[in-house]
């Protein structure tokens, strides 16, 4: 569709020099603006790979991967991490915060990427994410003075700070006793639903994924199934 915000066409990825194998095989897949989704999995089933591909971080062995409009194949280096800190937010399992950085300068280290420097403005905005995540009253406090729970609030904060159009969460729960991982997850559907910011989940929590307006099911390579809302066909590959 010419108005997705995430299109994959024919994507393959295969590893290995002498003997090569092939992780995925010929992936299509749209997501458009706004849509909420879960992508589901057994281990090995390549949805790791997958993510990599969508975030910019690895390139496919085949097949065309186009990002808010732009054709990333034949982008060098620099463009396409041009591209990844203008269209993508990234949440992981494990928060990646930096201790020895206070939640606020956690997210004024992507922004002081450009300058060199952090500045003022950059603070303000740091606070107003903070805030928005529930955390302003937390923004000097370094990550081992936070719980789990609001680890993941700054990181989620940070991922957020550049408005990214699309947000690649893997495993956002993964680390989380229930009642904070329904709290996490109610976050981010707020988000999703106050600034129509489009959300692609990887989790192996079928709560989870039952909650999202989407379901993507990636079996050894493959999309197997895809159902919900936004959901497509696809062929037998």
């Amino acid at each position: 569709m010419s108005d997705s915000l995430l299109q994959l066409r024919g994507v393959r990825k295969s590893y290995g020099d002498q003997v090569e194998t092939e992780i995925l095989h010929g992936i299509d897949l749209d997501l458009q603006p706004g849509e909420f989704a879960a992508l589901i999995g057994p281990s090995g089933s390549g949805k790791s790979t997958l993510l990599n591909l969508i975030g910019l971080l690895d390139r496919p062995t085949r097949g065309a991967i186009r990002i808010a409009g732009h054709d990333t194949v034949g982008l060098d280096e620099a463009a396409l991490s041009r591209l990844r800190g203008e269209t993508l937010g990234f949440v992981f399992q494990f928060h990646h915060l930096i201790g020895a950085l206070s939640a606020a300068e956690n997210l004024m280290m992507p922004l002081s990427v450009a300058s060199g420097r952090f500045k003022s403005s950059d603070r303000e905005r740091a606070l107003a994410a903070l805030t928005e995540v529930g955390l302003g009253d937390r923004a000097d406090a370094r990550p081992s003075e936070l719980s789990g729970g609001q680890q993941q609030r700054v990181a989620i904060a940070r991922a957020l700070i550049h408005r990214p159009a699309l947000v690649l969460a893997d495993e956002p729960t993964g680390n989380l006793d229930t009642a904070t991982a329904d709290d996490i997850f109610a976050l981010l559907r707020r988000f999703n639903v106050e600034r129509q910011l489009t959300f692609l989940i990887v989790t192996h929590d079928p709560r989870m994924a039952a909650r999202c307006d989407r379901t993507i099911s990636l079996v050894d390579g493959r999309i197997a199934s895809d159902t919900g809302k936004g959901a497509q066909a696809h062929p037998l590959q």
